[in-house]
């Protein structure tokens, strides 16, 4: 039996229902993340990262999608397809090493190429006219030991699809300009390391020539110019102020209850996806504000407000904010600003716990505030800032980053323009209707987890939600705009219709 939320909210108007469900039958294991359409062959590519694969699911029938096909694909990070041509990102064995993309026959299955790209592909997309592929290789480390520093070049491959070259738009003129970078607002945090190696990128749109990508750690985003295959940019994006109202977040996981309210504190946005929208002949930018930190050997940058030490100029009552029912269980960036005696004088938490948009320069124009966290409360009470890996686990994700917003997506249905963005860890997708880019309106959400069931037995619905993908009306088998979702958590792929 699904839970209330399971049934669809009508804010602004849309109604988003489930229409079929395709279990890759493990939970836990990442067997359901990024999902393709292509319209041609009604088929739907999904990454299997627990098998090293892509399923390809028939969604003729979108109330019964069945596997037909897999493609042998190691190391499958992310999928996109044009035109009958699949594309895969798959990372190498070795994470900090050269990572591929394949390319694949929509109807067949058959791989027709394979190219190098630069280390740990996360993320790729056709360009509108198909004719390149582009590839956030985001260079992720794997070690800050001293005299031991594993940190590979985050870049941005751009494959010729016709001809199979690739040209790599890096980061090397940044390099010795850390400090300039820091003082834009860029984050540059990875010690012994360049800006090169700082920079990884995670999530791209393109349109018109440029692609757009979020840099998530350093809470940035690159402009790049996709004919000379060269970054023009990097936009820092600012921080969120939750001391105001319209900012408020529930920011303790022990208070035993929904607490949503201002705080001193600022949120530093790290977007995973993006995506963008034409308004009125100008470009905007979507983002899903998730948050994103570095654990890695020999260097962590998470710390517990309770375990940090605060300026008493900034924070007179420290005391105060230290208790767990405050902030004292607020995870923040380690490398938040502090005085010169390394007291903290600014506390910056993970992510914005929001969806944004963005003009094309990268200022921000809206930001879904609270909303989220209030939406959650209101449609979803019991299920408040719940974790994604169990269902008894209310109130557990308010110290860290919310409902984290991850997946996005936009499409239009009925000539309005909609984003739609996964909540990973409470789970469902919420609906924003774009028709004003400056006043972006609530327009729906659905939520197909069952908090009765159990997660690790996998009988608790669709939880964890990565890929979120737009089948537009024309496109769609029903005639009807569809959403498919991949299920990090779940293993599942859930298919949605929308309707206004």
């Amino acid at each position: 039996m699904l839970t209330p939320a399971s049934a669809s909210t009508r804010p602004s108007g849309l109604e988003l229902s489930l229409l079929g469900r395709y279990s890759a039958g493990a939970v836990g294991a990442g067997a359901a993340e990024i999902t393709a359409y292509d319209a041609k062959t009604r088929r739907v590519f999904v990454v299997n990262a627990e098998q090293g694969t892509v399923d390809v699911l028939d969604l003729r029938d979108p109330r019964a999608p069945r596997k037909v096909v897999t493609l042998a694909t190691p190391g499958a990070n992310s999928v996109a397809v044009h035109d009958g041509l699949v594309a895969v990102a798959q990372q190498a064995a070795d994470k900090t090493a050269a990572g591929s993309v394949a390319f694949f026959d929509a109807r067949t299955g058959a791989k027709k190429r394979q190219v190098t790209v630069g280390a740990l592909p996360d993320m790729l997309t056709f360009t509108g006219d198909g004719r390149q592929v582009v590839v956030a290789n985001e260079g992720e480390a794997a070690s800050y030991c001293a005299g031991a520093v594993n940190d590979p070049e985050g870049s941005v491959s751009v494959i010729d699809v016709r001809r199979g070259t690739v040209r790599t738009a890096g980061f090397q003129a940044w390099n010795g300009k850390e400090d300039a970078l820091r003082a834009k607002g860029v984050r540059i945090s990875g010690p012994g390391v360049s800006a090169a190696q700082d920079l990884e990128p995670e999530y791209i749109t393109t349109s018109g020539g440029t692609a757009w990508v979020t840099l998530q750690e350093n809470n940035a985003l690159a402009v790049v110019d996709l004919a000379r295959a060269t970054v023009r940019g990097i936009v820092p994006l600012g921080l969120k102020d939750h001391a105001q109202p319209a900012g408020a977040l529930d920011a303790s996981d022990r208070d035993g209850k929904i607490d949503i309210r201002p705080h001193p504190v600022k949120g530093v946005y790290m977007p995973d996806a993006i995506a963008h929208f034409r308004d009125r002949g100008r470009t905007y930018l979507v983002t899903a504000n998730e948050g994103d930190s570095r654990d890695w050997e020999c260097h962590s940058d998470e710390v517990r407000v309770k375990d940090a030490e605060l300026a008493p100029s900034a924070f007179p009552n420290a005391a105060e904010l230290r208790k767990d029912a405050e902030l004292g269980r607020l995870t923040i960036l380690s490398d938040s600003p502090k005085d010169a005696e390394g007291r903290y004088t600014e506390l910056r938490a993970f992510g914005g716990r929001s969806v944004s948009v963005r003009a094309a320069d990268g200022s921000l124009i809206w930001d879904s505030g609270s909303e989220l966290e209030r939406l959650v409360a209101r449609d979803l009470p019991a299920g408040f800032n719940a974790d994604n890996e169990e269902n008894d686990s209310f109130d557990s994700r308010s110290d860290n980053k919310g409902p984290e917003p991850e997946g996005v997506t936009v499409g239009q249905v009925r000539g309005r323009t909609y984003a739609f963005a996964g909540l990973e860890r409470v789970g469902g997708v919420v609906a924003y209707d774009l028709s004003d880019p400056r006043r972006p309106r609530l327009a729906g959400y659905v939520n197909t987890r069952d908090f009765a069931g159990d997660v690790e037995a996998g009988t608790a619905g669709d939880v964890g939600p990565e890929g979120v993908l737009f089948i537009d009306a024309h496109d769609s088998p029903t005639r009807t705009p569809l959403l498919v979702v991949g299920n990090e958590v779940s293993g599942t792929t859930a298919v949605y219709e929308i309707r206004s």
